[in-house]
């Protein structure tokens, strides 16, 4: 056999080896981290996307609650494991984007990971605790300016989360000076926030927190939109309001791979994702808790509006000044 002959059987041989590969996978049970203590939001997305997707893959698979500095370290594990697919990520732009700009031990990238799946979006809302004693923007900021010296605090789940910067945006644009309280996750923050320990907080309106507003527990004031959420329409929208017209912040949760996880692998990740967050059940949970459900979207349509992604949290980032600590 020459050397030509030799080297195309060896090619055919890999390919062949591949295509096994390909077609057993998955042969193990696959971990789904979740970059927050449980309870939260990105804890409620995977608890109602990981039965369905699990029976579509044929595996087991296991969610792993990993929180801490904004979420970073549960994304460090995906990005320091093995590029198989058995390992997954719950995230969204504040651990993938924000957590490398704001956080210097952060070694990832955004561009270390690829998007599988996009599922839900939404807005967020201001909140207060119902022992601050306001009712609106208005006496939340008269409040404020009383307080001179003495700044209110606001909660966020960590330095260069998106919670943190939509608060650092609102102490520029209103001239308010404000405390920021980084917490593991939103249970624990939520919690402090029922409880009276912090002032107030931008919570997603997603998972619990709808609910919790519903029942009285703290005391909603505006959301970061151009329109009133449709579940709570007595809440003004930020943007449309003289001075805040930049107040405009929504806020996606999807799955992510490390980047060079095998195409065919990403590719089955995608329908059996998509196929659970189309399960009416499933969507109608989404839904209720405040979250627009987004249409299946192909890896190379999803490719395209990560890159558009982090151009964008980036240059909100950018627009605050944030700086690493």
């Amino acid at each position: 056999m020459n050397f030509k002959t030799f080297v195309g059987a060896l090619i055919m041989a890999a390919s062949a080896m591949g295509t096994a590969w390909a077609q057993s996978w998955p042969s193990k049970p696959i971990s789904l981290i979740v970059p927050y203590p449980a309870g939260g939001p990105s804890d409620f997305f995977a608890r109602k996307l990981q039965p369905e997707a699990s029976a579509r893959l044929g595996q087991t698979m296991v969610i792993e609650n990993v929180g801490g500095a904004g979420g970073s370290i549960g994304l460090a594990r995906v990005v320091n494991a093995p590029a198989d697919g058995y390992m997954l990520a719950l995230g969204s732009p504040m651990e993938l984007v924000l957590a490398p700009m704001a956080i210097q031990g952060v070694k990832y990238k955004a561009e270390d990971f690829t998007l599988v799946a996009q599922f839900a979006n939404t807005t967020t809302i201001l909140a207060v605790r119902n022992s601050l004693n306001v009712k609106n923007l208005d006496e939340l900021l008269a409040l404020a300016r009383k307080k001179s010296g003495n700044p209110l605090s606001y909660g966020s789940v960590g330095p260069g989360s998106l919670y943190h910067l939509i608060g650092e945006r609102f102490s520029q644009l209103t001239k308010v000076e404000m405390l920021h309280v980084p917490y593991k996750g939103i249970a624990p923050l939520l919690t402090d926030l029922m409880g009276g320990q912090i002032d107030m907080a931008f919570l997603p309106m997603a998972g619990s927190i709808p609910q919790t507003i519903m029942d009285g527990k703290i005391q909603g004031l505006a959301v970061t939109a151009k329109a009133p959420h449709p579940l709570f329409k007595q809440f003004p929208a930020m943007a449309t309001m003289k001075g805040l017209e930049s107040m405009e912040f929504n806020i996606w949760s999807g799955v992510q791979v490390h980047k060079s996880t095998p195409e065919n692998v990403i590719n089955t990740l995608n329908k059996a994702f998509y196929a659970a967050a189309e399960i009416p059940e499933t969507r109608k949970a989404f839904e209720a808790s405040g979250n627009v459900v987004i249409s299946a979207r192909s890896p190379a349509e999803l490719a395209k509006i990560y890159h558009a992604e982090i151009e964008l949290y980036r240059g909100i980032a950018r627009s605050i000044n944030l700086q690493p600590q």
